[in-house]
């Protein structure tokens, strides 16, 4: 006898069918209703920010558990984490210079363990490294975000130099996923670990927008202004709101496989429980 289904899997049943129009819409309203959510709970905004932080030094935390435990580099992107430690390093930079905070610190120890993965995948663990899969050029990211930081960047009154930085590591933070997307989808095979930690990364860029859309909001605006005028304020909103885009139809995926591993598992342990009871 079949088992009755839960209200999760008949809605998850329901939303594989509809056409994408209809999915991309589904998605923009859950991440207003997360929005709203977060409004709610989340008292101090700022907290998104160290969260958003927080949970990309877990993200990283993962790799270094798959490095340590597999002796294996595959499906990991060097490019994308190259990148990473670039706008990492700008950003404790910048850090340094204009605000030294718990930023600061959350950043130092992010781009130390960014560095040591690094490490890892040049030397240690070069034999697994998939190259020939890693195959987006670096300057195809970098070169256009320092062009667009030339451009646009705040006009706050701090040193040119480290206000044209700062927008670099905006811009650069936004797209510095794409590499390790492109690995994914030449190999078409997504190692676990690897998920876990682009999921992880996913959920950062989520809470780092809604940080910033919050505190727009809650400023009434205000927030835009004391970032400067021109482009530069817009500019910020639409680096985190493109970053969370990238990644947010691989964690649709993501969890939409997670779900379905918990229904198999849910349904192998209701048969097992009515041969148990023989029913």
């Amino acid at each position: 006898m079949r088992p009755p289904r839960r209200p999760i899997q008949t809605v998850s049943l329901w939303v594989r069918r509809q056409p994408p129009k209809v999915k991309a819409f589904l998605a923009v309203v859950a991440g207003m209703a997360a929005l709203v959510l977060l409004r709610v709970i989340v008292h101090d905004h700022d907290n998104l920010f160290v969260a958003a932080e927080a949970v990309h030094s877990i993200g990283i935390s993962v790799l270094i558990y798959k490095l340590m435990k597999e002796k294996t580099c595959a499906g990991l992107s060097l490019k994308s984490q190259e990148l990473t430690a670039l706008f990492l390093a700008v950003r404790l930079y910048c850090s340094f210079v204009m605000e030294y905070d718990i930023h600061t610190f959350l950043d130092l120890s992010t781009l130390v363990t960014t560095l040591w993965v690094i490490y890892m995948i040049r030397f240690s663990l070069r034999s697994s490294y998939m190259e020939d899969k890693d195959n987006l050029p670096i300057y195809y990211v970098v070169a256009p975000c320092a062009v667009l930081a030339l451009l646009i960047h705040p006009s706050t009154s701090h040193h040119i130099i480290n206000r044209i930085f700062w927008a670099f590591c905006v811009y650069l933070e936004a797209v510095s996923v794409l590499p390790q997307l492109r690995v994914m989808q030449n190999t078409k095979i997504v190692e676990p670990f690897t998920a876990h930690y682009v999921f992880a990364l996913g959920v950062a860029r989520f809470l780092s927008c809604a940080h910033w859309v919050l505190q727009v909001l809650d400023s009434r605006g205000h927030l835009l202004i004391a970032l400067g005028y021109g482009l530069w304020p817009s500019m910020v909103l639409i680096s985190e709101i493109v970053q969370t885009f990238i990644l947010a139809d691989f964690c649709y995926y993501y969890v939409k496989r997670l779900n379905k591993l918990f229904l198999t598992a849910y349904s192998c342990y209701v048969g097992k429980q009515s041969i148990h009871f023989g029913v």
